[in-house]
């Protein structure tokens, strides 16, 4: 197991789109649930608030041929969550890996195909997530490898609960 490098993150403001997602957001952390309890209070906010693409400039929509990209879109004042837009080209996977805290996505664009596993990394469950769909989770139980295996560019909304500008990513380890 290996620490996962630091994401690739391009901070962009906070726009009208994501002022309710925020806004909920904040109301869910500031009750100080435990982890499980975030996620679900959080994917309530997300579900109800989930924000189109056009979250994202058209060029950060495009992608990079390098590999997915992470586009920071707010970071709450106080470190206790923020949120990222993440963009994947067909084919574009991450390796097998677990993260620092809960969190929380919404597919806003083409689908993503998540595979579970178990700590000895065999393969326990997968989903394919289609526009519109949420779904969270919290430490431990969450190695899972994220693969966009549609024809599209897929992006997604990560809500993480830390500041990921800080710690340089979500993840904390990759797996072999």
């Amino acid at each position: 197991m290996r620490k996962l490098p630091a994401m690739t993150a391009t901070q962009i403001s906070a726009t009208s789109h994501l002022t309710d997602l925020v806004a909920g957001v904040r109301t869910a952390v500031e009750r100080h649930p435990d982890w499980d309890e975030a996620a679900r209070l959080v994917a309530d906010e997300l579900r109800r608030h989930l924000p189109g693409p056009e979250v994202l400039t058209a060029a950060q929509r495009r992608g990079s041929p390098d590999g997915y990209r992470g586009h920071t879109v707010h970071v709450e004042p106080d470190g206790s969550f923020s949120i990222v837009a993440l963009v994947w080209r067909p084919g574009q996977l991450t390796r097998i890996h677990d993260h620092v805290t809960w969190c929380v996505f919404g597919v806003i664009q083409g689908v993503e195909h998540e595979e579970l596993f178990d700590a000895d990394l065999n393969l326990v469950g997968h989903s394919e997530n289609h526009a519109g769909d949420v779904s969270g989770f919290a430490p431990p139980g969450d190695i899972h490898r994220v693969h966009n295996t549609g024809e599209e560019t897929a992006i997604s909304i990560h809500v993480y609960g830390t500041d990921v500008t800080r710690i340089g990513s979500s993840a904390r380890r990759y797996y072999d």
